[in-house]
């Protein structure tokens, strides 16, 4: 009999042992597979750190947020307040706006590289996240790069080849965040950036936003990228419209906006499902708050587009601009609701797989 129990006790010591064995192999090679540059779905971890997100109803519950409150993202890979100590100011002077000669052209580097190759060129000169910050003054100017994404990693790779060098000499404080939607719906880019604002402020109070089309590059370094009295259209000349501004009211591409101006319109309409209509809605938002929509002069708000096939256009985005005018106070950062599957904070750039639980409406 005590032999019995004996060998029973020697069973189930060793099926523990195994499993202690089995778990140890899967959190190491688990953690080898999720290499940060891959990028790819397969390494997705289904782990939402906030899930049934909603807007918010008035600006007092955006602004009052104290630096780096990272606390709802506990369930990310990593900590995001202890990251985003990295930026705390210091006392340094304040920066001032650099000063270039009359024309003073910025060279896009199109070639196509990994995002390895980028990584290892870029990594060491950037903080964790894509985030950036001068090292010999206090920036007076901190900016949130938000870009819309989906499936567009070649675009991915050379915006931010790009992007990085030429935000580097602006003596501004940024970080870039991408914001990827997952699949099952048509692409919201408007719905997208506000996440990504939403997002954004919950690391840091930037002040400044600015929301970019991934396939978008600057051509002069006279473009700053900051956020001036007035919302500004930043991507007035681009190529594929033969460096002329398409339409007055345009405010597409490539856009900056301060947080309160933001607020004070509910962000961006959550209704425009496919392409099209989305910016001339916000050009409307901008209007009905009296505010103007300022531009740099066309010789130095140049862009190249990179090339991709041509969006498919939603069939109802004019009927949701004519009925937007209505939707201002009830349609937008106060409505929208999202899941955050994913959250990453890659060396030049910082991750968010989101999906927006919003319906789509059929015509």
């Amino acid at each position: 009999m005590i032999g019995k129990v004996y060998v029973t006790l020697r069973i189930l010591l060793c099926a523990i042992c195994l499993l202690l064995i089995l778990n140890v192999f899967l959190n190491y090679f688990g953690e080898k597979t999720d290499i940060p540059s891959a990028f790819s779905r397969s390494n997705l971890r289904k782990q939402p750190y906030k899930s049934n997100v909603t807007g918010f109803n008035s600006i007092n519950e955006i602004l009052p947020i104290p630096s780096f409150a990272g606390a709802n993202a506990a369930n990310a890979s990593e900590s995001l307040e202890q990251e985003n100590k990295n930026i705390t100011e210091v006392t340094l002077p304040a920066c001032q706006e650099p000063v270039y000669e009359e024309s003073s052209p910025f060279v896009p580097n199109i070639t196509l590289e990994s995002l390895d190759v980028v990584e290892e060129q870029l990594g060491p000169l950037l903080e964790s996240g894509g985030a950036f910050k001068p090292k010999d003054c206090n920036a007076r100017h901190h900016v949130a790069i938000v870009v819309p994404f989906r499936d567009r990693y070649a675009h991915l790779s050379i915006f931010l080849r790009n992007m990085h060098p030429f935000l580097m000499k602006q003596n501004i404080t940024y970080r870039i965040f991408i914001i990827e939607q997952t699949n099952g719906q048509s692409f919201n880019r408007a719905a997208l950036m506000n996440v990504g604002f939403l997002e954004a402020m919950k690391l840091y109070p930037w002040d400044c936003f600015i929301f970019h089309d991934v396939d978008l590059l600057p051509l002069d370094n006279r473009n700053l990228y900051t956020c001036p009295r007035q919302p500004r259209h930043m991507s007035v000349a681009v190529d594929e419209f033969n460096y002329r501004l398409p339409y007055r009211t345009i405010f597409g591409g490539v856009s900056a906006m301060t947080r309160e101006h933001f607020v004070l319109v509910n962000g961006f309409s959550n209704s425009f499902f496919g392409w099209g209509a989305e910016d001339d809605d916000m050009s409307n938002r901008l209007r009905s708050a009296n505010l103007f929509i300022a531009r740099y002069p066309i010789n130095i708000a140049r862009y190249i587009m990179l090339k991709h096939p041509k969006e498919k256009a939603n069939p109802k985005r004019y009927e949701n601009l004519v009925n937007g005018m209505h939707k201002i106070g009830t349609d937008g950062l106060n409505s929208i609701k999202y899941e955050i599957y994913s959250y990453k904070s890659y060396p030049t750039f910082s991750w968010y797989y989101a999906e927006l639980k919003i319906t789509e409406q059929k015509s």
